[in-house]
């Protein structure tokens, strides 16, 4: 059974020194409040704890697919049409890339920070990014014959949002996700700080993450764990769109969905996805089965130690719902 020194004891075992700031949340299936594990101290020498605010990096992804999603299901955005319907700065190639490459990461978009760095950028902006992108002739790869990790594609779907909308990303995201979910704390920052005001840890990481999409989100453990429960029980109406995986044009499967990974593990379905950017890591997990998951916020580098501690936390979950089911 999951307890609150049983999470110690996995941080303890992934390696975490007593004194990093880090907190993790799980939430069971019975409804009953949350088990939280946190330690470490923010940036006032105040308990870094459930509710303290951190950077959450590649989490943002699945609060981008979910703002691209409620358009979808509106009708204002179609993931199969090109891109060079909202984005005509854009080389030529935009006719090639559809809205649901971006999604699933096979667009065949390039690494564009060697550019932004010759442009003179400092910092990992969304402006940047897409100033690049309009100067890039070529695509690294032809949209939809593999899969490429990447941030660049979710600067563009962000964008995209921006332009359908009417507003800024960051306040479509309030709006439509993180006021209606209670998500108090959460938000997209792109600066001019690297972090903002509310943060409690932040360390000076160079470039600094100043995009939104990719990135940007900073939020807490509960915010984290509300998240969770509402695409849990669908309260968006989005959750069978963002865990639907997709797929390269010659139909070979991928377990990327919208913003979340789709696998089994011990026969138990696992939606997941981490995120890490200079000393933050990040990771949720679902079981939707069940309706288990957990969140871990970490002021640490150490992307290996984020590894182990989920892994030894969704072996727990799964161990657990295999007993229940």
């Amino acid at each position: 059974m999951i307890s609150s020194s049983s999470i110690a004891e996995t941080a303890r075992a992934a390696g975490y020194p007593a004194d990093t700031p880090l907190a993790a949340g799980v939430s069971g299936s019975g409804g009953e409040e949350p088990l939280i594990f946190a330690q470490g101290a923010g940036l006032d020498s105040s308990t870094f704890g459930a509710d303290s605010v951190a950077y959450g990096a590649s989490l943002a992804k699945q609060i981008t697919d979910a703002c691209a999603a409620l358009l979808a299901q509106g009708g204002a955005l179609d993931p199969e049409a090109p891109i060079a319907e909202w984005m005509p700065e854009l080389p030529p190639w935009r006719e090639r890339v559809r809205v649901r490459h971006l999604i699933h990461h096979t667009a065949g978009l390039p690494d564009v920070w060697p550019q932004m760095l010759k442009s003179g950028e400092s910092n990992w902006t969304s402006r940047g990014v897409l100033a690049a992108l309009a100067d890039t002739p070529q695509l690294e790869g032809e949209p939809g014959s593999a899969y490429a990790y990447t941030s660049v594609g979710y600067i563009c779907l962000a964008s995209i949002v921006e332009r359908i909308a009417g507003a800024a990303f960051s306040e479509f995201a309030r709006t439509h996700i993180f006021e209606p979910l209670g998500m108090k704390s959460s938000i997209f920052w792109t600066g001019p700080t690297a972090a903002p005001p509310t943060a409690a840890v932040s360390e000076p990481t160079s470039p600094a993450a100043l995009s939104a999409g990719d990135g940007g989100l900073w939020t807490t453990v509960s915010d984290l764990l509300r998240w969770n429960a509402a695409i849990l029980n669908d309260a968006l109406g989005i959750t069978a769109k963002m865990h639907t995986p997709g797929n390269l044009d010659d139909g070979t499967a991928l377990d990327y969905a919208w913003g979340v990974r789709v696998f089994r593990a011990s026969g138990v379905v696992v939606q997941s996805h981490g995120g890490n950017y200079g000393n933050a890591t990040a990771k949720l997990i679902r079981l939707p089965d069940t309706s288990a998951s957990f969140a871990v916020l970490a002021a640490d580098s150490s992307v290996e130690r984020m590894v182990t501690l989920s892994d030894l936390l969704q072996a727990s979950l799964i161990q657990h719902a295999s007993a229940t089911l």
